[in-house]
């Protein structure tokens, strides 16, 4: 499996673990700008900015890379700000928002794709730019 068929099943196992918690669907890698945003989602009070990020990696696991999540560096967490920012102005601009980061892994040993857990992290990215691993929901 390649890393974008990876990156496909990612974002679609991460947005069925919305689904099953309540989270509408709006949108899948919309496009704004330069910038692209994974999953928007609404709940009755939140719009959710979802980024995901898949690895074949065993949770928990020392990866040479880090865990996803590590990979929305500074420079991903500023442009999605911009994204939600700019989304909100012309889509709801009264509506309460943040941003999350998913992360999934899959299961290395296998060569079709296999979920081993989905970790939720709400309101990771803030628009201090820094990550937060306060809220995590774990599959």
């Amino acid at each position: 499996m390649d890393t974008k068929t990876l990156g496909i099943s990612g974002e679609t196992t991460a947005a069925a673990y919305l689904e099953s918690r309540g989270f509408r669907i709006l949108h899948r890698n919309l496009h704004i700008g330069h910038a692209e945003i994974d999953l928007v989602a609404e709940t009755d009070i939140f719009l959710v900015f979802a980024e995901v990020k898949t690895r074949r990696q065993i949770p928990g696991s020392s990866a040479p890379f880090g865990t996803p999540a590590e990979a929305v560096d500074a420079k991903k967490q500023a442009i999605l700000v911009r994204a939600a920012e700019a989304y909100l102005a012309e889509h709801a601009p009264d509506k309460f928002f943040r941003i999350d980061v998913i992360e999934v892994y899959a299961d290395p040993k296998v060569p079709d794709y296999r979920v081993l857990d989905v970790r939720h992290f709400e309101n990771a990215v803030r628009k201090t730019g820094k990550f937060s691993r306060k809220s995590t929901y774990n599959l």
